[in-house]
């Protein structure tokens, strides 16, 4: 899991510096990931993803995003 920030968008700085440093709890600066199975990523992501964030209402993102699909869901009409 690795996140890209734009060079020309200054305003995800903040959000991308904020994500590195909860990485970092379970990656020190510098480590050596080639070792690491994708197995113990996956759960680095999903401790990640289920961890509440202010900015989507102390909701986790994968509660954020399960929204999203739903409202989405909702919104779209399938011709059948």
């Amino acid at each position: 899991m690795f996140f890209v920030r734009h060079p020309h968008a200054p305003w995800q700085r903040g959000s991308n510096e904020n994500t590195n440093g909860l990485l970092r709890e379970y990656m020190p600066k510098g480590s050596d990931l080639s070792g690491a199975s994708q197995t113990w990523l996956n759960d680095v992501a999903v401790l990640r993803n289920n961890r509440p964030r202010k900015t989507p209402g102390w909701r986790t993102t994968a509660e954020a995003m399960a929204d999203e699909i739903q409202a989405f869901r909702l919104s779209v009409t399938l011709d059948l």
